[in-house]
């Protein structure tokens, strides 16, 4: 909220100011429209730099510097070369402005290669802190969607980061002949943008890669391992293997498992019967979240809603199973039709 009204405040002054100054001989709503605009692109530009991680931000500023310096010694050139005129300044100013930006983007792109462990201790606190709410994000918890909506609800801190080799496995699921294969892909293809226009979201793409490990699971258990990060995942199998690895994971399975209501026994709840159970008279319905509610005396009660009282619940490896019998009032009326 303080970074809201800092920006709002920011907006008015520059607005007010350039509608007092009037540059350029603009009246005063064209001064003021210039001042909005003006604030607007240093409010997205603000925006995009905190985005940027240590390294890149000091690479940006590596590159930003040594551009002007190369265009400082282009224009001592021009300047023994050309007349002094309206010429030799255009020429200066983009030699200026080309520098500049070849610097801006080249020092961020080589940002990631920067070795801060050799400045010594002065960013180690820093390093430590931020690595251990990295989290690296696989192609399966990328595809399953539901990763967007907890960063977004501000559950996941941290950094987000997705490696390159995640994105070609995903490119090659978009690409698949089969259809809903390229479905899965192109979905989250979509959940990556969609994560990357959310400016409180901090999204980093790596290319990091491990040329002699061909499994896409096994590489990032070894960037987790890099970086001190911990793997999202729905994964069972990848898991299964991080934890031989000494590798955290944060399995979205196991959290949606986590925050599926409490049902007890003797509880009593309304449940749709859908279709008929494995067992003779046996009818099943579903819960909101999916699970399973297999229900006694209810194979006659398909397509009603009806008051069940639930007898068990089993908690199996693939989640939770709900077991329940239909009140003696709604069988007596069912056996007297």
């Amino acid at each position: 909220m303080d970074l809201v009204l800092v920006r709002i405040i920011f907006f008015l002054v520059l607005c007010t100011a350039c509608s007092l100054l009037r540059p350029f001989g603009l009246n005063l709503w064209l001064s003021a429209l210039l001042g909005a605009v003006a604030s607007a692109l240093v409010v997205v530009f603000e925006l995009r730099v905190r985005a940027l991680s240590l390294k890149r931000l000091i690479g940006a500023v590596a590159g930003s510097i040594l551009g002007i310096f190369g265009a400082f010694l282009i224009s001592l050139v021009l300047r023994g070369s050309l007349p002094a005129g309206q010429t030799l300044s255009l020429l200066q100013i983009f030699v200026l402005l080309l520098m500049f930006y070849v610097g801006l983007l080249v020092g961020t792109s080589k940002g990631d290669l920067l070795n801060l462990a050799a400045l010594g201790d002065l960013f180690s606190t820093e390093r430590s802190s931020s690595r251990r709410h990295v989290k690296i994000l696989d192609t399966s918890a990328i595809i399953d969607g539901r990763i967007a909506d907890m960063a977004e609800t501000g559950f996941l801190d941290g950094a987000l980061v997705i490696p390159e080799f995640v994105l070609r496995e995903l490119q090659m699921v978009a690409d698949s002949q089969d259809g809903s294969k390229r479905q899965r892909g192109r979905r989250g293809l979509d959940v990556l943008q969609r994560m990357q226009s959310n400016a409180l979201l901090t999204i980093q793409i790596v290319a990091n890669d491990y040329e002699n490990i061909r499994e896409v699971d096994l590489k990032l258990i070894e960037l987790a391992k890099e970086m001190d990060a911990k793997i999202v995942t729905n994964d069972f199998n990848l898991n299964k293997v991080a934890h031989l690895h000494d590798v955290e994971v944060l399995n979205i399975n196991d959290l949606a498992n986590a925050l599926k209501p409490v049902v007890l026994p003797g509880e009593k709840m309304q449940i749709v019967i859908l279709k008929e159970g494995k067992e003779s008279n046996q009818g099943v319905g579903y819960l909101d979240d999916g699970t399973m509610v297999v229900v006694d005396h209810a194979r006659r009660l398909i397509g009603r809603s009806v008051e069940i009282c639930v007898t068990s619940v089993l908690q199996t490896a693939s989640g939770k199973m709900i077991f329940g019998k239909v009140e003696e009032s709604v069988r007596g009326m069912e056996i007297a039709k």
